[in-house]
């Protein structure tokens, strides 16, 4: 049997973190691990696109992840490959077919509230009507609790470096992915893209952030038909408007034993009493 088409991809991870002196409040001199932040040009068939500020964790995945969730390519196939250079700061993406109309989408934009360079190209927000989310699964209680503790104990930048956003896929309580960008968009968008890479379905998956909720973030899932978004922040008007009109169960303020279900409702299975968590 023929492997999924793949395309040629360059592996050029960054460290995450750096150290550098601090001085604390007693004037003691501390090495203090910092995370990384790079500028990232993204050029598709020659042509610029956008610069990210990223980490640098999984650079191919995010350019890819960008181009899908921005809808410049509708498929991993339109793709011959990515390259990513540091010493030139450039992702260079090729398509196998010339992706049509490129500079009139990028004309059309919608700067968003995502952390840096957060966009939504041409007619995302007009074609959320199409968008078809699985009403077959569900999410219990116990489960997303045990997502909750999954993050918690999970080794991560923030917990020695601080200043990134983290973004995970869950398959019920197990992580499949754990990204982390200095922007929680650019974590979602290199998720997006490790999900094409390795063919992964998103229709039965938990999303969690630990950003906001906001329209970007909500239209992202959406896009990736995850029918399960929790964020241990809160959410935003728009946010909270599209995720009702695409019937997204969302939760927020998710920390502990502690959640807010705003959207999707049926879709949530209380299961965990309080005698229990007593």
């Amino acid at each position: 049997m023929d492997k999924p088409y793949r395309p040629k991809i360059t592996r050029a991870t960054r460290p995450l973190t750096t150290e550098v002196e601090a001085v604390n409040e007693r004037g003691e001199a501390l090495p203090t691990p910092i995370a990384g932040e790079h500028p990232l040009t993204l050029y598709v068939d020659k042509r610029e696109v956008v610069t990210l500020m990223t980490l640098g964790q999984c650079p191919e995945a995010l350019a890819i992840g960008y181009l899908r969730n921005q809808r410049l390519v509708r498929s991993i196939e339109e793709i011959a490959a990515v390259q990513v250079d540091w010493e030139t700061e450039a992702a260079v993406v090729t398509t196998r077919k010339q992706i049509k109309r490129l500079k009139e989408k990028m004309k059309k934009r919608t700067v968003t509230t995502g952390c840096g360079q957060g966009t939504v190209f041409g007619d995302l927000m007009e074609e959320i009507d199409t968008i078809r989310l699985r009403d077959d699964v569900a999410l219990t209680e116990e489960t997303l609790y045990a997502v909750l503790d999954a993050v918690r104990k999970h080794e991560t930048v923030y917990k020695s470096a601080g200043a990134v956003h983290g973004c995970a896929l869950f398959d019920g309580p197990e992580i499949v992915y754990f990204i982390e960008d200095v922007g929680r968009h650019n974590a979602v968008d290199a998720i997006a893209g490790q999900m094409w890479l390795d063919r992964v379905d998103g229709s039965d998956k938990i999303f969690y952030t630990t950003g906001r909720l906001t329209s970007e973030m909500v239209i992202k899932a959406a896009q990736m038909r995850i029918p399960f978004l929790v964020s241990r922040s809160g959410l935003t008007q728009m946010g909270h408007r599209i995720a009702a009109q695409v019937g997204i169960t969302m939760l927020g303020r998710a920390v502990g034993k502690h959640y807010l279900l705003f959207t999707g409702n049926h879709r949530f299975v209380k299961t965990v009493t309080q005698t229990m968590l007593a």
